[in-house]
């Protein structure tokens, strides 16, 4: 039999976890029927992964329209056909010339309502079909522009090849594409080689369970926001 459990877990995504099999782990281990998450995570990419479980899953786009901040790191001079270090190189420039200040004035071009073109290799659907998967095929199609906006963009540090950024925008932003079209200004090209969420709306990874916490099935239930508080924050949107 299986159990009436609904609200939502705060769960700090590993590295090498698809956001699916996160879902499904805690899905089984707590023996519930539904269960979903608000906003894919890449395998490579690591931080909060918001699961819903039982009825509280009917709130999943109110939760997933919220705002993100993210922690990533830019390689300067590899293009990759993902974005990121998961995709084949396709090109290899010399980054030479490129200061901290040149970085920064290239990220702030990119504050505020910008356009984005979402990457192949991503979760949207054409035809029925998940544009990732496509791209395994070596299919490419047109994707039309997105709006989103990148609220701030804060550069933490930079050695001459690597850009540490935090990013807070809104939620359809694609980390990986900031990155190639930061790297197109600076003329060296780019692909993000680390990617963490920090925070969804008002949800901090600070107060998410770690992979280790799976193993305790009293301290999952513990941890879960009930249902009940989940619709109080909603209402107060």
């Amino acid at each position: 039999m299986q159990n009436d459990i609904s609200g939502m877990l705060l769960f700090d995504k590993p590295e090498g976890w698809t956001s699916f099999k996160a879902v499904n782990k805690i899905r089984k281990i707590l023996n519930i029927k539904k269960a979903g998450h608000c906003g894919t995570l890449d395998p490579s990419a690591t931080g909060l992964l918001l699961v819903l479980t039982g009825t509280s899953t009917k709130l999943q786009n109110k939760f997933m329209k919220q705002d993100k901040v993210y922690l990533s790191t830019f390689l300067l001079g590899t293009i990759t056909d993902s974005g990121d270090l998961d995709g084949n190189i396709i090109e290899k420039n010399e980054v030479k010339d490129i200061n901290l200040e040149k970085v920064i004035k290239a990220a702030d071009c990119f504050k505020g309502e910008i356009e984005q073109i979402p990457p192949m290799y991503s979760a949207l659907k054409h035809k029925g079909k998940k544009l990732y998967e496509l791209a395994r095929e070596g299919i490419t199609v047109e994707r039309k522009p997105r709006k989103v906006t990148i609220k701030n963009i804060d550069i933490i540090s930079f050695d001459g090849i690597n850009v540490e950024v935090r990013v807070e925008c809104t939620s359809g932003t694609y980390i990986r594409t900031l990155a190639e079209d930061i790297g197109k200004i600076l003329g060296c090209g780019a692909a993000v080689s680390r990617l963490r969420r920090e925070k969804i709306g008002n949800f901090s990874v600070d107060d998410a369970m770690k992979e280790s916490g799976l193993e305790n099935t009293d301290l999952i239930i513990k941890n879960i926001i009930s249902i009940e508080d989940l619709n109080g924050m909603t209402n107060e949107k």
